[in-house]
Order: C-alpha cells, then structure tokens, then sequence
C-alpha cells in the first residue's frame, strides 16, 4: 500500500505496510452480475473511509467523513441506513497534513525507507553501511521514481499527444521527454509514471520500482502464474467493469493507462486481516515453500471479484495458468472448495450429502471404525466468512477518469522502443502504413516472449487494444464476426452463448472452437490474447488455426488504402511464421460461419500435458454430406504441427469425395493420410512416428463421431459398436476427491503440546499475502549493481577468444568479469574437479565463462548476449550410449554381490533379460537459483543472502574462491521457494561467481537466474540406463539377479557416486533376492553436471526393480499383485549389503493398501471394462517402496542447534537445516515447545545462518527433521535442566517467573545442541556395516485409463498407504507424501528433457517442459498414515518423509504399463516388452500397436540425424 508524503513535500512514495482492508461494520456495494456485469451505483460513487495512513488506522465520526467528501466533489451514497465504503484509496491522499508537519528529511539520491514490518514478518535486512539507503523502491540510485499525484482533481498532462503522435517522424529516436503520463492505479493509489519503457514488465515495475515483492517471477513466459496478479478496467463504451487475472511477467507496463493493478498485498496483511482467499490456502495446508501461492491466491481471487459463488469446474479453470511443485495440488483445491457452489460448509449438518466434514470417513472403504483414527487436516469452522460486499472498490478516482476522458492517443518511448496506442481505426492505419515493420501488440503473449527469449527488437510497437472496431463483435446471418483484439476469453464467451441459444447443426463450428479454447494455454493467457494475434503469429501448432482453415473462416484486411476480405485457406500461411498479408495491412476482424444442417466438424489436440500446453498435433475436420444420405459432399482436413504451416490434406480430401462414410472410406484414408502427411524423420519436434500416427488416429475419431451423428439424423450407415463408442468420448475432467487418515493424538495430551496435531505451516499466512520474504525480495542496497552470466554455446570446445567490446558499449555496464578475476581458486564443485568461470576450455553447453555486472538486470542481460565468443570445437559424448561405446566413466565402478550368483542362475526355471532407460527430470523450483552478496567493507568479510540447502557448503566454496578463511563469510537462508535437491551442491555454481563479483567492486551484487538459465544450467536429475538378467521358478519366485546401473553424470562428479551407491542400495526395492549382483556405472558426459534429486537415485534403482519383477508376470502370465507379494522381504531378512530388517511393516502397508483401494473388486472392474472396451484401456497396479534414512556418506550424519531463551520467556531457535517448504523450522518448532513444555507462539526460528550453527550438514537426504530435531531436543533439554531448580523452588509459578530467576542468578539461558547418528558406517570393499538407521516404508495401488489411439492417460485413482512412524506433523507428513507423489507422477508419466545431438538442452521453460498441474491429480486420492508404527530411532518416534514417497507413483507408470499390455492382446501381443520412462503420450501410443501403427513404421536407427536424443 502506498502514502502520498504531504501534499507541499517533494514527491516521493513510501511503503508503508498493508491497508487496513476490513474495519467493523463497513461494507462496501460491489458489483455481483459477473464477468461484464453493470457496475453497482455504490462502486461507481463511493470513495472510502477507514483506512490506514502509517501504520494507524484512522477512525473519523461518519458525518464530518461525509462533509469532507462532498466538500471535494466526492459524492457519497446514501441508502436507506448508511453504510460506509471501504477502499484502497488512502486517507492521506485525502486529508490535508496536519499544519507544520515538515516533509520528511532525505538526501537529494536517496531512497525511501523499506516496509516497516513486525519483529517475525520477515528477515533482518541487509545490514548496511551508514551511506546506504536500502529501497524496495529504486533501480539503481533512485532514477525515475513514479509521481504520486498530489491533488486527484488536477486535469493530468496529456496535451499535444494527439501532435506528437501524428508527427511521429523518427520516434525511435525523439528525446523521452514526449512520452506522455501513464497513469494507473495498484492497490487503490495512484501512480503517474513520466518514463513508461515500453520493454518495462508490469512485473519488473512491481518488483523493483515499487518494492511490492509478493508477485513474483517465476518463469517469465507465462507459464507457471507465479506472477499474476489482477487488473480491473472500466470500459465507458459498455459501462462495464471487468476484472481479470493476468501474469504480469508478460504484461508491458505502457498497456496499464487507466487500469487498476491488485497485487497480492493489495487483499489482506498478517498485521491488518486476510482476505478469506489468503486465510484459507494456509489453513487448509495448501502452501509449502510458498512461491506459487500469491499467484494461486490471485487467481482464486480475481475468480470470486467476477463470480462469488463459482462451480468447482470454474475453479479448476482458473487454475489452469498456475503451477505448484510441492503440495501435490489437492489441498489448494480442497481449501478453495470451500467457496463454491458444491463445496461451501454446512457445519456437519449435511453428513449423509458428502460434507468437507466427513473426510476420511469409515464407510467407503468397509474398514471396522478405528477410534483414534482422524481424517480432517483443519476445520472450515474455523475459516472466516466470505462476504463479497466487503471487497475493496474500484478506485472512484479512476472510475472518473475512465468516464471523464476522451479517447486519446499515448506515445511511450524506451531506451530502445517506441509504444504508440492510437485511438482510432484511421490512426492506426496510417501509423501502420508510416511503419509497416512495427509489432502490433496485445496480450504481449508472443512479443514479450520474442523480446526476451529471442533478443529481437521491435522499435515501434503498435496498441490498438482499445479502438472499438477491432473489439466489436458482429452477429450476423451466416455468423459471428470477431474484431481482431477480442480475447479469447471473450471469444469464448460470445460463443458459449450463442450454443446456448443456437439451434445444435448451426454450432459445430463453435463447439470445436470452445473445445480448443478449453485447452488453450492458461486463463491468464486467454484473459489477455487476442484472436488476431493468433492467426498472425502463424504458428505451426497453433490451437486455432486448424480450426479456423478447415471452417473456411473468412477475414478481413484493411490498409489506408481500402479493405479485401480473403478466405483463410492453405494459400493464406506463405511460409513459417507468414502470412499473405502486406507490411502496411491490418487484419480487421475475423468471420466464423455457421455450420450447415448436413455438415459435422469436430477439432483435436494432443499435447504432453492435457492441462496448459502447446501442442504436438492439432486437427480440425469437417464434412458436409449430401442432404439424407452418407455421400461425402465436400472434406476438409487440416492439421498443425505436420509441416512448417498449418495445413491441409487436399489430396486425401479431393479422393474422398463423392464416397460413402463407411469402412471403405477409412481404409482409403488412412492410407492416403500416411503417404500426404509425411515427415522428415529429423523435422524439429521430433516425436515424427507419432505425429504421422496421430493424423491417421484422430481421423478415426473423426469417423466414428460422424457415424454417430449421421445416425441420429436418420442416415443407413454402420452402426458404432459399444466397444469402438470409447474413442469418440470428449474428455471432461471429473472433480477430485481425496481422504486422508491419521491416527489422532492420544487421549489427554496437553492443548500445548502439538507434536502429531496438524499444525499450519508456520509461514503460510505469510506467504499467502505475499509478506514472506525470499532471497530476491530483500530490498536493493543503494549502490546495488546487477550480474548475468556469460554461458557457453558449445558441449566441448577450446576457448580461442572473447569480444567484449560491443557489451562494454551498452547502457549501464559497469564491467565483465573472467577466471582471471578470481582472487583464490578457480576450482568448485563436491569434488574440486569444475571450475567457477571456464579457463580456456569448456565441457557442456551451459558451462559459465564469464559474467558482466550492470545498474539493472535488463542491462546486464543484454550485455551478456552481446558478448562474442569463437571455439574451437572438440567431440563431445552426449548420450549414456556414446559413453558406454567411448568407455568414458568416472572411477570408482561400485559393485554390491550377495550370494552365489552362478548356481541361483542354475536352480532357476526360467532366465530373462531387459533393459529400461529411465530419464532426467529437471527441479523446477519455482525460485530459481538466487544469490545477494554484500562485502562489509573489511578483512575481506563478505555476507550472501543465497537460497540454498548447503550454508557450509556455500561458506566455504565462496571463502576458497576469495582466497578468506571460511570464517570471514556468513551466509544466510531465511527460506527457499523449493530446493528438491537441485539447491544442495549447484547453488555455488551461482553464489561463487556474485561473490567474486562482489569482492572485485566491493559493492553488492545481485542474480536471480531465469528461468531458462537456471535449467541450462544447473542439471538435474540423472538419466540411467539399467540392463538386467534375472532367474525365477515357476512359482514366481525370484532367485537370481544381476542388474547393472549407467547413470549420466555430466561434465564432473558432483554427487554422482553417492547417487549411484544409492541406486544399488535400493536395486531389489521391497523383494527378497538371495543371489544378487549389482554394478554402478557413472559416465561422464558433455551435459551440464547432474546432481542431486529427491530420491537420490533410489528411485531409479527401484524402477529397474519394478520392471524385472513386471517383466517375470508377463513372462509366466500370473498378475504382477501376486508376483510381488510372493516376493516381499519380512521381517528379520537380510538385504544384499547384509543389513538385517527390524520393524519391518511392509506387509501391514501392503494388506491395508488393497483393503483401502478394494482391489479386487477394482482388478475385476478393469478386467470388465478391458472385454468391453477396443479404443481406451484401464489398468491397475500395486508398488511398494523400501527407502533408506540416513546419508551414505557416514559423517554427514550429525546436526547442531542453537537455543537462546530471553528474559521475557520467549525462546529464539537455530538449527543447520534450511525451510523449502517441507516444513522443517515448523517441525523443529512443535519439537522444541513438547521439551520446553511452552506454546509455539513463544518460540520463533528467523532464518538459518553459518554465524550460529557452523558446518552444518546439507539439507537433504530425508534425515534433517531426525538430525535437527534430535540436536533441538538436545539444545532445549540442557536448558530444562538449568531451569530445573527454579521450577522446583517455585511449582507454581510462571515459565516466565522461571526463566527470569534464572537470569537474576545468572544462569547461561543460551544452549548449543548436537547430535549424530549413532552405530552407522557401510565398507563396500568388505560388504558390511549398517548403510541406514531405519527404513521408511509405503505401498500404493493406482488405476489409469489410456486412449490407445492418442496415447493420453488419465489418473483414475491412487491410495497410498506410508509409514511415516508416530508423525510430528500429519497435514505436513501428508503433504510430503502428496506433493512427493506428484512430483514422482512428473518423472515417471510427464516430465522429458529434451536434448539436440549436440547437447543443447532444447527444454528450457514451463513452455516447453510439462510438470504435473492441478487436472494431473487422481481423480480419486487416497493417504494412509500406517497407524500404530512407532519407530524407536527417530524423534519422538517419527520417520522421514520427504523422499520415500516419490517413488509410489511409480504404480500409476505400471498401471499403464498394464493397460497398454490390454491393448497388446487385443492385437494378439502378449508377454514382456520394454516401456521406457517416462510413460509419455507419445510412448503409449507407440506401444499399443494397431491398424494405424503398421501403416507408420519408423526410420532407421542410424539412417538420419534425429531433432532430440536420450541422454
């Protein structure tokens, strides 16, 4: 929230904290009829009262409010009782200063004060040196601060626009003295802004002009809603008022004029009220690490602004733009549930109907009731009511200047464009006749991502966003005519009421139109892309092309000269990305036709993720029969993403004509269709047999669906079968539903003592409004400068020279840094065998060179890609396969051997052998990687502020790259926005090279990656190649096994080793193999180096497990259910590093799995729908997991702690491990409060430092709530015992009685605690010693549903049963489970690194690389605690839980894998066969071979050069 200084004071902002939103009884009148509705009489007159000035909440008596109102020509509303509205327009904007309060005192360059927040808001800022102004507000030293208007009654400058405009010879050029004021509003205040950049971002502006943090950047393409935020605009043509949720990493600042911006502070604050939104994403557990939640926040928000009581489906829509990659998505949904139709409380009175209340209910799944059995994780009695006549108000102010002013012309000129928004159809013709090289822009979804991704330069960019012909739409007899910057949300809109109201023959147009959209990118986009500007960019995926080709869509150009209207055929795409139109034309608007009663048209995409993505294939067919028979009249087939343009199959369509719709016609399609629709076998994309089946496949579809509709109409034609009618379904995502079950705390435990309650998250309210701070929110230093890395192009070259000359000449450059630059060591990494800035020679695309440090981040960047650099290139090894052929491995090679291999080979009855190739997986945190370094100006000390795992790690790299004992550097965490395992040892990849910086000009420095930069990069999870040979008996009974394991390593060891270890330690998972051998390989490879990953390399090793145990099923053709039971390990077994089993509950997991899933009715259900089923298949599976606590490597077992108790009771606690979300500091909490037997409410955790706890263990490997909470308990119980006689001297008195006796007999209330693992440590040379302390346990059953003919799935169900011992935390432990499932359903079904031959990652951003999103849950989800498991090596008997869930999701992998084996035998194949990881779309399809695969078959292996490969 912003506050005007007085009105006679310089102009400067101030943060000044969040508004007081809610204050008693006041309401506000706001507008309820939607999207578009008319805006209510109170919202368009009222101006507020109640709100904050400072940090005070001002209260006036209503009459001398009222007068003060009227008295500035405010007019108030008057009902029949009064009622007063709130805003966010401030009273100090209103009230005068008081008289003789002096302007506050600030030198000339300096900034304004950060955001006063409360003691345990936020972290300490940088402490800074006594010149230094820190300032959420300046870029630099303060240039161009925006004006807050002083008086809101002053006609604003907007004189001589219309001139500059119409004499706009040379713009490029003019001095930015002409660009006009941009005014706009966030959070109700008024912001004037002189130098609108037209390269600005809505995001950057926030962020770093205005110090509002809580929106934050994520991706920077639009693809992960990090960054969304709200934007309300009146429109005075249709007296509506709209709101719609848009990402503001795309959004170009210039496009604002007259837009309301509400940010995530803008709703609610923890020091004022939360908004319900906010309030109930946190009580319902829905935020983790916290990143994504003010985007998600936004979302649900502006959703309720347009619709109070949405559907849960309406929902789930407006999530589709939003990405979350820790909490699994089903808290976030169920919390929001609350607000909808279906989902709103009734308090338990609806028990029979399916009440939120009845969560984890008994009667579904035929277990006897359990008494201290819980299934609710909060209580929606505790959420406050939403009432929507209490949100905040457009501000009147802009309501006014919305009415009041003429539609003008705006001019904006940039350091290096030019934005120019005519107001008229004329005056944009003629500006594009002067400039006919210039973008036009809307929605900014493409330019901005050109701009930034591409390094284009546009400097002239047209807006004609807002000239009424281009938005009109046009009803008329044949159609619909759409202006070309209607969005397509309004699009749809339009067309979603004319369905409604249409006779059904005249809608198949539309009906295709709106299945596209349903499917189009994320709301966010839809809210703000044009149709137009869909149809220009001429992408050859487009969505709505196909659609718009196959319709025969006609549209008109216009130019100065005159207008022509062209019908969009395959003449009207020229080339990749062209199109027919002349430089100097516009496209005016777009005419969709009506359907014809004889015609049908259906439309299709196949993407990787159904959810938000581009496509891989689009089709859209239409036919037009000869009135009341089959005879096919006129065809029309088209396709994207089959050529370099969209295009149709002319020739298939032209042999079609004239033919009856019936298996003849198919048969001569689909060959006709292979033959035309052909691709280059190395066509970028890649996927080249799939795409080709695809086109033949989705005509199937189209067949069937015509057949249907012909018969309805009457027509003689084949009938579709029951068992064909499958393929025609439309897919339409059910709602999830979800249980979770955990055993309640024992009678009597104390209220205060929390351990095993389900406590919140200690930050999530913080990060629901946005006031958590993360690295890159610390406000910037005074004399802060920016950094950006200099990577290479190359896989393996020699460095022959850099050019930096041309970066040098850039704006804002302060200097480029090289390897010579570095103080102490050039050498990082785990292993010391990389280096901080190549020297000479670089080993993977990626490899960091050099950085250039600029004022701002826009300059740096630039800066960096002007650098030129020449190689010399040398062969690289990509792939696992070139390593294996080059013999290209990192020693050691580690081998695990149990038992006599040789004669378990010959007691078998059968031998069998495999392979599988499982791939990478990228982290995709949603905070990149991030580092803030600040020297403190002597003996070389230097504080970071990094988001990392590892602080002593970071510590010392950086200490060693400065060439300072380790003790000269502090770094600090205060939290991350996830770390997965990708922050553990790559962060100093970062961290090492802003620090050199840092020391070299002895001022701050500042990087956050983008997105792109932090997955070239940084690695990720290691691909491995695993070839097995197993013998069993008849029985099922496995007796040999010799499995050996190649990882891809990268281009040094990182923790390849470790990873790899892990992998063999797991290489049987959950089964008992008396002969085994096992052989680890790591190959070092030109990639960017792999590393650490959740899991570690177990889930890979189990994977292999899971696939030999699979392929012995098949092979002897019993169910893989009873295969595995056979083979379970029980308890007191010995595995093959001769660990010996205790407290083993796999069994007890397993059995209470299929109880809970009712497999064997599920088993027969699928068995059913298979018979009856030719197109779509369903299968099932059961995986168990057994996962390893503790680190392999022995000495990384030990955590320490540090606890002070000051003398007002309240207790500051330290530990080594870092909070990412997984909860660790709110665990540490509860664990702390149950040994000092005090409320939470008075301990609090600030951040983790190497200042207070030295050499602390990465956080990783599950173990840190075992490691930390025992060095915790250690800390606190050396307090109780010196408090322990003032407890005995006085029994009745106070903690705080006792904590200050203690002091006045001066007593230590500081304790440090330790610990470490005890009897660990494994020799591989002799095969011996304890690898782990315990085990954590868990078995999940999950049923799928395949479309053989596209290869799309869908997560039917999953119930999940883990042993998590007695649980710390469950609403935490079960969104661990959840959010570790998810993310293993990413690895397993979804997530694919792409690579070029010459190892060039080309995934490279949420555009292009497809986590799971919210319609990816099971439908159905269930999560077990195993009750009754306590575990006796643990605190407080608990278990780890961070990573042995991920693997469970390897059961929906093989769940496919078993439908697919249906689709097999339907085509007469049976027995084992090779499904590699990820079970992609496009390897289902592949597998489930058919009529349509044998007329596709592939390219030659080795014949051509392919657009990607497995790594």
């Amino acid at each position: 929230m912003w506050s005007s200084f007085s009105p006679t004071g310089p102009e400067q902002l101030k943060p000044v904290g969040p508004p007081v939103l809610f204050a008693g009884p006041l309401k506000a009148e706001v507008s309820n009829s939607g999207p578009g509705g008319p805006v209510d009489a109170a919202e368009e007159q009222s101006c507020a009262v109640g709100v904050t000035s400072g940090q005070k909440t001002v209260r006036e008596s209503p009459p001398l409010i009222r007068t003060f109102l009227i008295q500035r020509n405010y007019k108030v509303f008057d009902g029949a009782k009064p009622r007063y509205l709130i805003a966010t327009v401030l009273l100090a904007q209103l009230l005068p200063a008081p008289r003789g309060t002096p302007p506050p005192q600030r030198r000339p360059n300096a900034a304004p004060t950060p955001p006063q927040r409360r003691p345990n808001a936020a972290p300490t800022p940088p402490q800074r040196r006594p010149n230094a102004a820190p300032t959420p507000l300046s870029e630099g030293n303060c240039r161009n601060q925006p004006r807050v208007q002083k008086d809101h009654h002053q006609p604003s400058s907007m004189e001589g626009t219309q001139e500059s405009l119409k004499n706009l010879n040379g713009a490029e050029t003019r001095s930015r003295s002409a660009s006009n004021e941009l005014i706009f509003f966030v959070n109700g205040k008024k912001i004037v802004e002189r130098n609108a950049d037209p390269e600005t971002t809505l995001l950057t502006y926030l962020r770093r002009r205005l110090g509002l943090t809580g929106t934050k950047l994520g991706c920077a393409e639009g693809g992960c809603g990090a960054c969304t935020v709200m934007l309300s605009r009146y429109h005075p043509h249709t007296k509506q008022l709209l709101h719609h949720a848009v990402n503001a990493c795309l959004a170009p600042l210039c496009a604002l004029h007259l837009v309301a911006v509400t940010t995530v502070e803008g709703i609610g604050s923890v020091a004022g009220k939360l908004h319900p939104v906010q309030e109930r994403i946190a009580m319902s557990h829905g935020s983790q690490c916290g990143f994504c939640t003010p985007g998600i926040v936004m979302s649900m928000y502006a959703l309720l602004r347009n619709n109070p009581k949405p559907t849960m489906a309406e929902v789930e829509e407006a999530f589709q733009g939003n990405l979350c990659r820790c909490t699994g998505y089903r808290p976030i949904l169920e919390g929001y549930k609350t607000f909808t139709v279906e989902g709103g409380c009734c308090g338990g009175r609806g028990r029979e109907n399916g009440c939120c209340m009845t969560n984890g209910s008994r009667a579904a799944d035929g277990l006897e009731e359990v008494v201290d059995e819980a299934g609710r994780l909060f209580n929606t009695a505790d959420f406050a009511p939403y009432d929507p006549t209490q949100e905040v108000i457009f501000p009147p102010e802009l309501m006014n200047l919305s009415k009041g002013q003429a539609s003008r012309s705006l001019c904006f000129h940039g350091e290096r464009a030019t934005w120019l928004q005519p107001d008229s159809l004329d005056e944009f013709l003629h500006l594009k006749w002067k400039h006919p090289a210039a973008r036009v822009v809307v929605g900014n979804t493409e330019v901005g991502i050109e701009v930034k991704f591409k390094n284009m330069v546009y400097p002239v960019i047209l807006a004609p966003a807002f000239i009424p012909e281009l938005n009109a739409v046009t009803h008329t007899e044949d159609g619909i005519t759409f202006g070309a910057v209607c969005t397509l949300s309004h699009m749809g809109a339009v067309l979603r009421q004319a369905v409604e109201t249409l006779p059904p023959h005249q809608t198949e147009v539309f009906r295709a139109i709106l299945e596209q959209l349903r499917w189009f990118a994320g709301l966010q986009i839809r809210n703000v892309a044009a149709v137009g500007g869909n149809i220009m960019t001429a992408s050859p995926i487009s969505d709505l092309n196909p659609v718009f080709l196959a319709a025969g869509c006609k549209l008109t150009l216009m130019d100065k000269d005159g207008s022509r209207v062209v019908q969009m055929d395959e003449g009207f795409f020229t080339g990749y990305r062209k199109t027919l139109l002349r430089p100097q034309e516009i496209l005016l608007s777009i005419h969709i036709p009506y359907s014809k009663k004889t015609q049908f048209f259906s439309a299709f995409k196949q993407s990787p993720r159904r959810e938000d993505d581009i496509s891989i294939v689009t089709a859209a067919m239409s036919v037009t029969f000869t009135p009341g028979t089959d005879i096919v009249a006129d065809l029309r087939l088209s396709y994207g993403g089959m050529a370099v343009t969209t295009v149709m199959a002319k020739k298939t369509a032209s042999r079609l004509l004239g033919r009856s719709w019936g298996e003849e016609l198919l048969q001569e399609a689909c060959s006709s269709l292979a033959e035309e629709m052909t691709l280059d076998p190395s066509a970028p994309g890649g996927m080249v047999t799939y795409r080709q089946t695809l086109t033949l496949s989705l005509f199937y579809k189209f067949y069937l669906t015509v057949l249907q509709k012909l018969r309805l109409q009457g027509v003689n034609v084949p009938e579709v079968t029951s068992q064909c009618a499958s393929a025609t379904e439309i897919y339409h995502p059910e709602t999830p539903s979800s249980i979770q079950i955990y055993q309640a705390v024992p009678e009597g435990q104390n209220q205060d003592d929390v351990v095993g309650r389900p406590m919140m998250h200690l930050s999530a309210m913080k990060q629901a409004t946005g006031e958590a701070v993360y690295c890159d929110d610390v406000p910037l230093y005074e004399n802060e400068l920016y950094l950006a890395v200099i990577t290479s192009t190359k896989a393996h070259a020699r460095i022959l020279s850099v050019d930096i000359s041309a970066a040098e000449r850039m704006p804002g450059v302060v200097c480029c840094l090289f390897a010579n630059d570095i103080p102490g060591s050039n050498n990082s990494g785990v292993k010391q065998d990389q280096s901080i800035l190549a020297d000479g020679k670089v080993t993977c695309v990626g490899h960091i060179i050099g950085a250039v440090v600029a004022d701002t981040q826009l300059h740096a960047q630039r800066a960096a890609k002007a650098v030129r650099i020449q190689y010399e290139e040398l062969k690289p090894i990509i792939t696992i396969q070139e390593a294996i052929a080059a013999q290209s491995f990192y020693q050691p090679i580690r081998t695990i051997q149990s038992g006599d291999l040789e004669a378990g080979f010959k007691l078998a009855d059968h031998i069998l052998e495999g392979a599988m190739h499982i791939g990478g997986q990228e982290h995709f945190y949603l905070e990149t990687n991030v580092t803030l370094a600040a020297p403190r100006g002597e003996d070389g000390e230097m504080e970071l502020f990094v988001s990392t795992q590892s602080t002593a790690d970071t510590q010392s790299q950086v200490a060693r790259a400065l060439g300072v004992p380790a003790n000269r550097v502090v770094v600090r965490v205060k939290r991350m926005g996830g770390g997965f395992g990708g922050k553990e040892s790559r962060s100093t990849l970062l961290s090492t090279v802003v620090a050199v910086a840092a020391n070299k000009l002895k001022r701050p420095i500042r990087c956050m990656l983008d997105r792109d930069e932090d997955m070239l990069i940084t690695g990720g999870r290691h691909p491995f190649y695993g070839k097995y040979k197993v013998g069993f008996l008849n029985t099922g009974k496995i007796v040999a096994l010799d499995v050996s394991y190649y990882s891809n390593a990268g281009n040094s060891m990182d923790l390849s080793l470790a990873i790899v270890e892990r992998a063999l330690f797991h290489m049987e998972n959950s089964y008992k193999v008396p002969n085994v051998r096992g052989q680890g390989f790591f190959c070092r490879t030109n990639l960017p180096s792999n590393t650490a990953f959740r899991g570690f390399g177990g889930p890979q090793g189990m994977m292999v497990a899971e696939s030999w145990i699979t392929d012995v099923a098949q092979s002897l053709g019993r169910s893989t259910e009873e295969v595995r039971r056979l083979n379970l390990y029980m308890e007191g077994d010995s595995t093959p590093y001769n660990q010996v089993l205790h407290g083993l509950t796999l069994d007890r997991c397993w059995d209470e799995c299929l109880s809970r899933s009712g497999y064997e009715q599920r088993r027969a259900a699928v068995d059913l729908y298979n018979r009856q089923n030719q197109w779509t298949k369903r299968g099932l599976a059961v995986v168990p997991t057994k996962f390893g606590i503790s680190f392999t490597a022995t000495f990384l077992n030990q955590a320490g702690a540090l606890a002070h108790i000051y003398t007002d009771g309240s207790v500051l606690l330290t530990h080594g491990g870092t909070e990412m979300g997984q909860g660790l500091h709110t665990k540490m909490v509860q664990v702390a409060s149950r040994v000092l037997g005090i409320p939470c409410s008075k301990i609090h955790i600030t951040e983790t430092s190497t200042n207070t706890v030295p050499n602390a263990s990465p956080t990783a490997a599950s173990a840190s709530s075992d490691l930390n909470g025992a060095a915790v308990q250690n800390a606190c119980e050396t307090l109780l015992k010196r408090l322990e006689p003032y407890k005995t001297k006085n029994p009745k008195g106070s903690w705080e009685d006792w904590v200050k006796a203690a002091y006045f007999d001066r007593v230590n209330l500081s304790a440090n605690g330790f610990y470490k693992t005890p009897d660990i440590g494994y020799s591989f040379d002799t095969n011996s010693g304890r690898v782990f302390n315990y085990y954590s346990y868990g078995v999940s059953c999950s049923e799928v549903e395949i479309d053989c003919l596209t290869g799309a799935h869908k997560n039917l169900s999953t119930t999940i049963v883990m042993d998590v011992g007695h649980s710390l935390n469950p609403a935490i432990d079960i969104g661990q489970v959840e959010g570790a499932f998810m993310q293993g359903l990413g690895l397993f079904t979804l997530e694919e690194l792409h690579y070029s031959p010459q190892g060039v990652l080309l995934t490279r951003g949420p555009g292009s690389y497809k986590i799971p999103a919210f319609g990816d849950i099971p439908t159905q989800l269930t999560v077990s605690l195993l009750r009754d498991a306590p575990n006796d090596k643990a605190i407080f008997a608990s278990k780890a839980v961070g990573e042995p869930p991920l693997f469970l999701a390897s059961s929906v992998f093989y769940a496919i894998k078993d439908a697919i084996s249906a689709a097999r035998a339907e085509s007469g194949i049976t027995g084992p066969f090779r499904l590699d990881s990820p079970a992609s779309a496009e390897r289902i399809r592949n597998a489930c071979t058919d009529r349509f695969t044998k007329l596709v078959p592939p390219a030659e292996p080795g014949t051509f050069r392919p657009w990607s490969v497995q790594v």
